[in-house]
């Protein structure tokens, strides 16, 4: 496979600017940074964290989604990336011997997908109205669902799906915070059902993030990030200065969350059933995080305004201190989408 870099597409998406490293090199420089155009032809940008565009290689499929995160989920040696206008997402691999991304196939969806995560041997695909699960295997994602539900909802305003133990939690943008259980093999089965405790107030949940059988979910419209545990939730926490926590991503004891209208990223220590803001403002950016992640000592956060986007890089330290590494910009306002590949799983430039 030749590296797909291809003239007047990438013109169109070339990096309009981009900021030196701030942070001394790590070793965590080989790993890379994965962000989709979201455009009629979508395609996957590949960043080295010194902000250069290593690759650009097409999906196959059409962008146009909005309003949610998980849009790109990475296991190991598999990638998904969700194609809303088209109706599919497309599973990447790497290509062992080079250390770039193939395309392995496309998987049809029920619907528009809007986010995807992997767990439990499947790849889980949530689509504006259903959720469904897709078997992996030693000859990769099945392109037929072994499981589907129906949204609680089902409106069109999925955001996000989650694992947990045993389920998937799923967040819906009409007020809907909803599981749904998952067989011992990983596959869809029953009905979503609306977790429990939900607050009297709540308006618009958004992003989540999972560890075990936890899950925290923002609350966006409401200032609130919620920790749901065995279909309940168990805590709310308010944002305090910061407006719109919308999308969150988990380090250890920390919970990052990209308050969208804030053009910020705030930081809370989370234990137990605790969800405690540690520091209101640890970044803040030119425009409205659309999605953010962490993994590696690194963060990764998008953010748009005007008619462009931003993907900045961080180094992430032992107290949770966000240090900028490098940035981009971007002459495409729909870029959707962040994941964090490390070198060590052969994606090594």
């Amino acid at each position: 496979m030749k590296k797909a870099i291809y003239g007047s597409a990438l013109l169109a998406l070339m990096v309009a600017g981009a900021a030196s490293a701030q942070g001394s090199s790590g070793w965590n420089d080989g790993d890379l940074i994965i962000t989709a155009s979201n455009t009629a032809s979508n395609a996957l940008l590949v960043y080295n964290t010194s902000g250069g565009l290593v690759e650009q290689v097409p999906t196959g499929g059409a962008g146009g989604v909005s309003g949610n995160a998980g849009g790109i989920a990475q296991n190991h040696d598999l990638l998904a990336v969700v194609n809303f206008g088209s109706g599919n997402v497309s599973v990447f691999n790497k290509f062992s011997d080079r250390g770039v991304l193939q395309l392995e196939k496309v998987v049809p969806a029920i619907t528009n997908p809007v986010s995807v995560a992997f767990g439990r041997g499947h790849l889980y695909i949530l689509t504006a109205t259903h959720i469904e699960s897709h078997r992996i295997d030693r000859f990769g994602v099945s392109s037929t669902a072994d499981g589907e539900a129906q949204l609680v909802i089902a409106d069109g305003s999925a955001a996000q799906v989650g694992v947990l133990d045993g389920q998937l939690v799923i967040t819906e943008k009409s007020n809907a915070i909803e599981t749904v259980n998952l067989t011992d093999r990983g596959a869809v089965t029953g009905s979503t059902k609306l977790v429990a405790n939900i607050p009297a107030n709540v308006n618009a949940p958004f992003g989540l993030a999972t560890r075990g059988n936890d899950a925290y979910v923002t609350i966006a419209h409401a200032n609130e990030i919620s920790l749901v545990r065995n279909d309940a939730v168990l805590t709310v926490t308010g944002s305090g200065t910061q407006m719109a926590p919308c999308w969150v991503t988990l380090d250890g004891p920390f919970l990052f969350s990209a308050n969208s209208p804030s053009h910020s990223v705030s930081r809370y220590a989370v234990y137990g059933q605790k969800i405690i803001q540690d520091a209101a403002v640890i970044a803040t950016f030119n425009g409205d995080p659309t999605d953010i992640t962490y993994r590696d000592n690194l963060a990764a956060v998008v953010d748009a305004n005007g008619s462009v986007s931003h993907v900045s890089i961080f180094d992430v330290d032992g107290d949770g201190d966000f240090n900028l590494k490098s940035s981009v910009t971007i002459n495409n306002i729909a870029t959707n989408g962040i994941a964090i590949l490390r070198a060590d799983e052969g994606f090594n430039y």
